[in-house]
């Protein structure tokens, strides 16, 4: 996975600190929430009723964090299909975010389902005419896969140094044997998985703007299109890259490293293009479909398009188009969070803002439950990066030749 000249170590660095333990509470705080919700209900914890059956838990947690974990198949397709090893730091970091996220989008679907107890019913009980049911299958294997995709870190960090305590340590040599048969296969096969990945990530994200094309007239018409799969297939591969850039610079920076800005600046200039050519995706269909009229009508839908377009695309469109930002990490990371808030806003705009349904009697806004959820949620994935960049060779650091484990994924694709 990287080219000569880096080599990814487990950083030297105490876990805890004063943000650690905030990220904690929270963290803690949405487990009690959790166990209400497991134990007495989706009401006990939610404003959701049968007007609205989704809520923050589905625009967010999962349609937006399948969104925002793109980043794992835009870096694999950059640094492994198309062999553009420069970019090789970048590529295990992305992993492990999109791994995360992934994890947190299946475990906010199991939370947000009324009988989560039926959570395995798509495995067995398959239905090609299902738009959700190709979303949920894609990505239950494209978890799988990403945990392969892992595999490769998981046996670097081990092989030779299995120590296992007191009885156990009889087993030592079996599990090295074994981490080192692990390794070799999957030497040979990673490629495979490297393009499952990145098929399997163009299917389910295109396949979630298919449900909101379901949703019909339910759907403001400024959101409503019948091209919502490739909007919502675009607007993920242009955010891939800045969320790379978004969580190298806070990584960086939490963890006292230099940022790497040699390559977040490459990363940076090819976020303009795709940027524009979403943006004149969303411009055409809008004056196709004679849909800017609404932009007149002073209301909430109005003013959270004017937001998300404005900011979230625009603004760091143009600021992209600049040497000097692209140069600056403070400037490249508000051109990045921005970007990354502008997806994440159109993910709550299509899933909750827009979505109105018939006989609604009264809007919907989160309980402070599933806020609290959320939030949690997203302290817990920053403590599980934390733990894995500390204690798993995630991040490469200059100066020291790549290791052989490290390597044979690039040649794996070759």
């Amino acid at each position: 996975m990287n080219h000569e000249g880096l080599n990814p170590v487990p950083l030297k660095r105490k876990f805890f600190t004063p943000g650690v333990i905030v990220l904690c509470i929270l963290a803690l705080n949405a487990v009690v929430f959790l166990a209400i919700r497991f134990l007495f209900g989706l009401g006990a914890v939610t404003n959701l009723n049968d007007q609205y059956p989704w809520g923050l838990w589905i625009g967010v947690d999962v349609a937006a964090g399948v969104a925002l974990a793109a980043g794992g198949f835009t870096t694999a397709a950059l640094g492994h299909v198309m062999h553009r090893e420069e970019y090789a730091a970048v590529i295990r970091p992305a992993l492990l975010t999109a791994m995360l996220g992934y994890t947190f989008v299946a475990f906010g679907v199991f939370v947000d389902i009324g009988r989560w107890y039926y959570i395995w019913h798509p495995l067995i009980m398959w239905n090609g005419n299902s738009a959700l049911f190709e979303v949920g299958i894609c990505v239950i294997i494209y978890l799988a896969v990403l945990y392969i995709e892992f595999l490769p870190i998981i046996t670097e960090r081990f092989i030779g140094k299995v120590n296992l305590p007191g009885i156990l340590s009889k087993l030592n040599k079996i599990v090295d044997k074994i981490l080192r048969l692990l390794d070799r296969g999957l030497s040979k096969t990673m490629f495979i998985f490297i393009i499952a990945g990145v098929v399997l990530s163009t299917l389910h994200q295109s396949s979630l703007g298919t449900l909101m094309v379901i949703a019909g007239a339910k759907m403001h018409p400024l959101w409503q299109t019948p091209i919502l799969p490739l909007l919502f297939l675009l607007s993920a591969i242009a955010v891939g890259f800045p969320m790379v850039i978004f969580e190298s610079l806070i990584a960086s920076r939490s963890l006292n490293l230099k940022p790497e800005m040699h390559i977040l600046s490459k990363l940076g200039a090819m976020m303009a293009p795709l940027l524009g050519l979403y943006l004149a995706f969303k411009i055409g269909d809008m004056f196709i479909r004679e849909t800017f009229v609404y932009l007149t009508e002073p209301n909430t839908a109005s003013v959270m398009f004017t937001v998300e377009i404005l900011f979230g695309v625009v603004i760091p469109l143009r600021m992209l188009l600049s040497q000097r930002v692209l140069r600056s990490p403070a400037l490249l990371f508000t051109a990045a969070t921005l970007v990354v808030a502008g997806v994440l806003l159109n993910r709550i705009n299509n899933f909750i803002v827009a979505y109105t349904p018939p006989y609604a009697i009264e809007s919907y806004f989160p309980a402070i439950g599933e806020i609290s959820v959320t939030v949690g949620f997203v302290a817990m994935l920053v403590l599980l990066y934390r733990f894995f960049a500390i204690y798993f060779p995630i991040v490469s650091l200059p100066g020291k030749p790549a290791t052989q484990a490290a390597k044979y994924t690039v040649k794996g694709v070759k």
